[in-house]
């Protein structure tokens, strides 16, 4: 008999259309390199987050598109795990989500994905990860919705509906688990392992409910168009994790 798969460091829920939720793993997986843990990359859908609200008076007129492009990415990503296992999510969400936001403007690439130019991409990122190109057929497939939905709805059990992505959760089962922390730049290799264990500490603390501030700076991506050394303090357009207030 097989022993049980262990329990991994850290949980990390992603949409892959999120800038925020993409240079926040860029520093997890930074940490989890230098500290040898393990990341269970899992998946929460904006648009089935959102589904209960109306898009064209709650979100900017992009949202929805972007959203939607999310939710059939993860069809593809669920079909990967399925098929090939947990650490096919792991190549997979970095092949994808570095060719939406990774790319800048000029190269006439990145952005969101959608219709010849959302299978194109994955053709890349596919090949990229090591999987099947058949795995694409996915994207327009409905059936796994409702296994999205419930990972989603996991998500938001431990942590509480009014957030988005990412979703973090420390030393699972019984850790702590907490949305964000969302960074617009990337920490470096020094500081990377520092800024974690503020986080973590915070984050475990028995008391700790919550630490906010709205203004923030435009994701450093080069898809924004934004230099790693000239980002400003932009308006606050992460998708979905706090207009669902409003």
């Amino acid at each position: 008999m097989s022993a049980p798969a262990a329990q991994p460091h850290v949980r990390f829920w992603f949409d892959p259309v999120c800038p925020f939720a993409w240079m926040t793993s860029k520093w997890v997986r930074m940490v989890a390199e230098q500290r040898d843990h393990e990341v269970e990359w899992r998946f929460i859908s904006l648009r089935l987050l959102n589904g209960h609200l109306d898009y064209d008076t709650h979100f900017p007129p992009e949202y929805e598109a972007g959203h939607t492009a999310g939710l059939h990415l993860l069809r593809v990503c669920a079909r990967a795990r399925d098929e090939h296992g947990p650490e096919a999510v792991a190549r997979l969400y970095p092949a994808i989500t570095s060719r939406i936001f990774d790319v800048a403007p000029e190269e006439g690439a990145g952005g969101m994905p959608d219709g010849e130019g959302a299978r194109e991409l994955l053709e890349k990122a596919l090949a990229e990860a090591g999987l099947p190109a058949e795995l694409a057929e996915a994207y327009d497939d409905p059936s796994y919705d409702a296994g999205l939905q419930a990972e989603t709805d996991e998500a938001l059990a431990l942590t509480g509906k009014d957030v988005g992505t990412p979703i973090l959760h420390i030393a699972p089962p019984e850790g702590a688990a907490f949305f964000g922390p969302v960074i617009s730049r990337l920490p470096s290799p020094e500081e990377a392992g520092e800024l974690w264990d503020h986080v973590v500490g915070l984050a475990t603390f028995p008391g700790f409910a919550e630490l906010k501030r709205s203004l923030r700076e435009l994701p450093q991506l080069r898809a924004l168009g934004v230099p790693e050394d000239e980002a400003g303090v932009q308006e606050d357009w992460h998708a979905g994790s706090r207009r669902q207030k409003k």
